[in-house]
């Protein structure tokens, strides 16, 4: 479950998405990147992790 803004600090959020999104160096079989649009997790989640926008919000833009 990712960290509520509210009870979090930028850190731990950053955090989760880099334990969350990590890049596995198997694009045939880990497919984040193809996910995302080929841009890095932290970029895409940026808003959350700077306390902006939900993980929520965000991940259904995605979907």
């Amino acid at each position: 479950m990712a960290p509520e803004i509210e009870n979090s600090t930028v850190e731990q959020r950053r955090e989760y998405i880099k334990k969350t999104y990590w890049c596995r160096s198997d694009c045939d079989n880990c497919g984040i990147c193809q996910v995302f649009g080929g841009k890095d997790p932290l970029v895409v989640f940026a808003d959350y992790i700077e306390g902006k926008e939900t993980y929520l919000d965000i991940s259904k833009r995605y979907r």
